[in-house]
């Protein structure tokens, strides 16, 4: 079960959001401001923090620059009432992960906060798990109902970046800019290319499939 700390001033917004947490399953722990906030997270283990902006004291921001200077890649999903553009730049300059305005949808919530914690563990455990298919990013091999196989290089990456981020749709140019690095004069139709190998060697997988999003790009979407 995963720990949420939600780090909120307001008691109403705070009771909300831990019931909120609750009922999907979260272990919740609260703190009405940034002090008690990182005292909190020197007593319990937090896989995510839930942490409004606008606080008395230490914002959220300071509270975020505290934890990223001491090395900290805790995921944070920010929720404020600020609207601004200047606002969402502030805070992932700051070193959050995610960002909300209030008030907020708390299904969209949910389903952030879900993403947010499955990317800290494919980022911490370097696997990504689809059904039966298990990607093992050490040692560039793909399992796929029991059976062990390798990847060239860039097909791996490529399947391990759309893995990552399910529903997201990536550019040809995104990609190759990643993958293939910005220097790279390789054409972009060489991710096709690439693509078309992935979904020819997975065109029996039953756990995901790599779809073509006409005039942006691709995403991979699980079954």
């Amino acid at each position: 079960m995963f720990g949420i700390l939600v780090v909120e001033d307001d008691p109403i917004q705070r009771r909300l959001m831990r019931a909120v947490l609750s009922r999907a399953g979260y272990t919740v722990y609260t703190a009405s401001n940034g002090d008690e906030g990182l005292d909190m997270l020197e007593k319990v283990q937090v896989d995510l923090v839930l942490l409004d902006v606008m606080m008395p004291g230490m914002d959220g921001y300071e509270f975020t620059k505290i934890l990223r200077e001491g090395a900290s890649t805790l995921p944070i999903l920010m929720v404020t009432a600020k609207q601004a553009q200047q606002d969402k730049k502030e805070g992932f300059l700051a070193g959050t992960d995610d960002y909300m305005t209030k008030p907020v949808d708390e299904e969209e919530m949910l389903l952030r906060i879900a993403a947010l914690l499955r990317r800290s563990k494919i980022a911490a455990e370097k696997k990504i798990t689809a059904g039966q298919t298990v990607l093992d990013y050490d040692g560039m091999t793909v399992m796929e109902k029991g059976k062990r196989f390798e990847l060239p290089q860039k097909e791996f990456l490529l399947l391990f970046k759309l893995l990552s981020y399910p529903g997201q749709i990536f550019t040809r140019r995104q990609l190759m800019d990643e993958i293939w690095n910005m220097d790279c004069e390789t054409d972009e139709r060489t991710v096709d290319v690439h693509i078309n190998r992935l979904r020819d060697r997975f065109r029996t997988n039953e756990d995901f499939e790599i779809v073509t999003v006409r005039g942006l790009g691709y995403k991979a979407v699980f079954r």
